[in-house]
């Protein structure tokens, strides 16, 4: 039988893990199922109830039928691929292995606080990723150069401006406007200068938020799903916004 002090504990760890997930990408139903399978492994019932920005979490002791309530902010974790998986298996975990709550949260925090990939490591990767889609949209090789380079710049500048958290919108639409004004100079050279401009935003562009709010939808957790389209439709704007503003300044070379 739990103590109310367990079983309190119980419910924070199961909300800081499904906020986690969720923060860090995770469409819902698979938190909803992690989050369920670790109430499993302590018999407890977890009912979740999950918004955009926060999460609504209740167990019931399946034994005494002592209930206890959490309610949880998502924070603004990156997006994780990593943590995803490894979260998902610490689930299969605890409730294969029957860990204790002791050993589970060490395990938990060993993921989460592992070392990251340097930021550095992450600019060139993206850079070459773009400069691969100038590539592939029919772009030279001299635009391919112009886009890594543009990239680089660009991405830096939203990794500085997310670091002194600013508004997400106004990065979106300061990195696309500065990304695309240097892929701009490609106007200068006899080469595919609109592709370099086009291509050299799509670092940009929201994939996951749009993925998981499809899944979302599709999968009935409606509400979450229309708030992660929206939000990636307002950030596929301000790309939109920052590269018409340099398309502004140089439309007449376009022409």
């Amino acid at each position: 039988m739990k103590t109310s002090e367990s079983l309190l504990s119980i419910g924070k760890f199961i909300a800081e893990y499904s906020v986690h997930l969720m923060g860090a990408g995770v469409h819902t139903s698979r938190v909803v199922r992690n989050s369920k399978r670790i109430g499993e492994a302590f018999n407890v019932n977890v009912k979740l109830g999950v918004f955009h920005k926060n999460i609504i979490l209740t167990i019931i002791d399946k034994e005494t039928h002592e209930a206890c309530n959490e309610v949880i902010d998502i924070p603004a974790h990156p997006i994780s691929f990593e943590h995803n998986s490894e979260l998902s298996a610490l689930s299969w975990e605890a409730l294969d292995k029957h860990l204790s709550l002791e050993e589970l949260t060490e395990k938990y925090n060993k993921i989460i606080s592992a070392p990251k990939i340097h930021p550095l490591f992450v600019l060139i990767l993206v850079g070459f990723a773009n400069a691969s889609f100038c590539k592939l949209f029919g772009g030279d090789l001299c635009s391919m150069g112009i886009v890594f380079s543009a990239t680089l710049t660009g991405f830096f500048l939203k990794q500085q401006m997310q670091k002194k958290k600013i508004n997400h919108y106004i990065t979106f639409i300061v990195s696309a406007f500065v990304a695309s004004l240097c892929a701009s100079t490609a106007l200068i050279f006899n080469t595919t200068s609109e592709i370099a401009m086009a291509t050299s935003v799509l670092y940009l562009v929201p994939g996951v938020p749009l993925i998981n709010g499809v899944i979302d939808v599709v999968e009935g957790y409606v509400l979450t799903g229309f708030a992660r389209l929206t939000e990636a439709s307002l950030l596929i704007v301000s790309i939109a916004i920052g590269l018409s503003f340099t398309l502004l300044m140089v439309k007449n070379s376009l022409i």
